[in-house]
C-alpha cells in the first residue's frame, strides 16, 4: 500500500507548495489516484516516475517531482532532506558545474556550465572562471546542457558582466513569506568582463531552472544575445524533504519575479532572440563574437589577435 507515503507527499505540499490552492488540487488528483490502484505493485523508482507525472498533471511544474534515490534518504529530524556533506562532495567531483573555460582563436571566451552549485562552495571556481575569460573580447556562455541551480552563483556571474549594480530577480518564498532580492555584487574577486563587450547565451530545450534565471537576467537588461531553442521553463524554486526510505519529493516554495518584466519564465521558457536548432548555436555565436573582433583593429598586439579571429572565421 502506498497510503503513507501518499499522505506524507499530500501534506508536504500543503504546508510548502508556492501556490496553496494548486497543492490542494494536486492533493486530490494524488489520493484519487491512490484509492483506483494506481500505484499498487510497483517498486520505489515506478512509483516515483507515475507521482511524478501526477504531481505535474495541473499546472505543469517541472520542478514538482518525487525522486526516487538508489541511497538510503537519512531520517535526520529536519524539514529538509537536503544532504549538505554529499552535496559537497558531489559538487566538488563536478568541478562545480565548470564542463569548460577556453580562450577560442580570435580571442573569444567560451564558459561551459552544467550546473549551477551553490554559492557557499562554488565561489572560487567561479571567480577564478571569470578571472579567466575577463581579458577577451566577446564571451560565448553555453548553458545547452545545464539543469539549473542557485540564485546566489546566477548574481556572481552577472557581477562579473555589468559595470553597475544590477537589480537582477526576486524570489518570493511561501513558507517564510518574504520576498528576496537578488542584486550583483558591489565588488567581485579580480578584473570583470565588463558591461560593454558582447556576450552570446548558447540555450536548448534542456536549458531549465537557475541557468534560464542566468539566461533571463541577461537578457532582460539587454546585455547579452541569446540563440538556440526556447527553454524548459522552470522559475519556482524549492527544497526536498523526505517521504520514505528511498524517496524525497522536490517541492517548490518560491517562485521568481523579474524587476523589469514583473514576471518569469514558469512554462513558457526563455525565447531566444535568435532561434536556431542547438547544435547550430555555437557556430553562429563564434561567427558573430569573431565578426566582433575583427573591428577592433589590428595595430600593435592586435595584430596576432586579428590574424587569428580572420583565420577563425574563414
Amino acid at each position: 500500500m502506498r497510503e503513507p507515503e501518499i499522505e506524507i507527499l499530500c501534506s508536504q505540499l500543503a504546508s510548502y507548495y508556492v501556490f496553496p490552492d494548486t497543492a490542494n488540487d494536486i492533493a486530490k488528483i494524488l489520493r484519487t489516484r491512490l484509492a483506483e490502484g494506481a500505484y499498487s505493485d510497483v517498486d520505489d523508482e515506478a512509483f516515483a516516475a507515475l507521482v511524478t507525472t501526477d504531481l505535474q498533471s495541473v499546472n505543469g511544474d517541472k520542478h514538482l517531482r518525487l525522486l526516487h534515490s538508489h541511497d538510503e534518504v537519512p531520517e535526520t529530524g529536519q524539514v529538509s532532506a537536503w544532504d549538505p556533506v554529499a552535496y559537497q562532495k558531489e559538487a566538488e567531483l563536478d568541478a562545480f558545474g565548470i564542463a569548460k573555460v577556453e580562450r577560442l582563436k580570435g580571442n573569444v571566451g567560451l564558459l561551459d556550465l552544467r550546473l549551477l552549485h551553490g554559492a557557499e562552495i562554488a565561489t572560487p571556481a567561479y571567480t577564478a572562471a571569470m578571472n579567466l575569460i575577463a581579458h577577451t573580447d566577446a564571451l560565448i556562455i553555453d548553458v545547452r546542457n545545464n539543469r539549473g541551480g542557485d540564485p546566489n552563483t546566477v548574481a556572481l556571474i552577472c557581477s562579473y558582466l555589468f559595470d553597475e549594480r544590477v537589480h537582477l530577480n526576486d524570489i518570493y518564498n511561501r513558507p517564510e513569506d518574504i520576498t528576496a532580492q537578488y542584486w550583483t555584487l558591489p565588488h567581485v574577486p579580480g578584473p570583470k568582463f565588463g558591461g560593454k563587450k558582447p556576450i552570446y547565451v548558447l540555450t536548448s530545450s534542456r536549458t531549465f531552472s537557475g541557468a534560464e534565471e542566468l539566461s533571463y537576467n541577461l537578457q532582460q537588461n539587454e546585455r547579452a544575445t541569446l540563440i538556440g531553442e526556447t527553454t524548459r521553463g522552470g522559475a519556482h524554486p524549492g527544497d526536498r524533504y523526505r517521504v520514505g526510505p528511498h524517496l524525497k519529493s522536490s517541492i517548490p516554495n518560491g517562485r521568481a519575479i523579474n524587476p523589469i518584466s514583473g514576471t518569469n519564465w514558469e512554462a513558457v521558457g526563455v525565447v531566444p532572440h535568435i532561434a536556431v536548432p542547438e547544435e547550430q548555436a555555437f557556430d553562429l555565436a563564434y561567427k558573430k563574437a569573431l565578426e566582433h573582433v575583427l573591428t577592433l583593429g589590428n595595430d600593435g598586439p592586435r595584430r596576432t589577435i586579428a590574424e587569428a579571429a580572420a583565420e577563425a572565421l574563414a
